[in-house]
């Protein structure tokens, strides 16, 4: 679905992904983990043409994506929520959803505002709200759902988890459950390995811009000097 090669980047003459690899199964749940400034957000990025690659290449449905631009790389079916989710704050939650809304794709699930209101159901009891008036969980809601009116066939999600509440937390994790039963693909960021527990099939950390380690969940449970290595603070 998405594969990453050697892939070089970075911010102007500081170099951030050095060599870095990654692949992303069709249906599957990848948590991509790491330290704050591993190189996490730089790779999503890279990847949406936020920013330009150097070298390697990314391919997404066996098409080369690499340095498209961003809208290009969109109407391919690559789906993008960025950490600060970047809602339409002086827009209601429905007209942040037609905002990115998108034609039916082959492949993909289709999307509609009332099956997104079944999966967000306090979306639904809160259409005619504006963005900027609502909680931070619920505007990460906001933020997937409207990534899904383009009816993607992946999705990247950059620290979905960040700064939500227990319960909030837990409800996100059951979206993105939801999101891997209809046939969607999900790369996520994340620090913490106790959320990526929640969803992910497989793990790859990366460390100072290079791919450490890539495996299932469980075998990063048994190997606990990964952990201490790469993950503790």
């Amino acid at each position: 679905m998405l594969e990453l090669r050697r892939l070089n980047a970075g911010y102007g003459r500081a170099q951030v992904l050095f060599d870095f690899e990654l692949a992303l199964g069709a249906g599957e749940v990848v948590a991509l983990l790491g330290r704050n400034g591993a190189g996490k957000s730089t790779a999503l990025k890279t990847v949406m043409g936020l920013l330009q690659a150097v070298s390697g290449e990314v391919r997404f449905e066996n098409k080369s994506i690499k340095n498209l631009p961003s809208y290009q790389i969109a109407r391919h079916g690559l789906g993008y929520v960025p950490e600060e989710r970047r809602i339409f704050a002086d827009l209601t939650i429905a007209e942040n959803l037609e905002v990115g809304r998108r034609p039916p794709r082959d492949g993909a699930p289709h999307w509609t505002p009332e099956k997104l209101f079944d999966l967000f159901p306090n979306l639904g009891r809160m259409q005619a709200r504006r963005g900027g008036h609502m909680s931070g969980g619920e505007q990460q809601m906001l933020a997937i759902a409207r990534t899904l009116m383009g009816n993607p066939s992946a999705i990247l999600l950059d620290e979905p988890f960040e700064g939500l509440a227990p319960l909030i937390v837990e409800s996100v994790a059951a979206t993105i459950r939801e999101l891997k039963r209809e046939g969607l693909s999900v790369l996520l960021c994340e620090q913490n390995l106790r959320y990526a527990r929640l969803v992910a099939d497989r793990v790859c950390i990366i460390e100072k811009g290079r791919l450490c380690h890539a495996g299932s969940m469980s075998e990063l449970d048994t190997n606990p000097s990964l952990l201490q290595r790469y993950l503790s603070v």
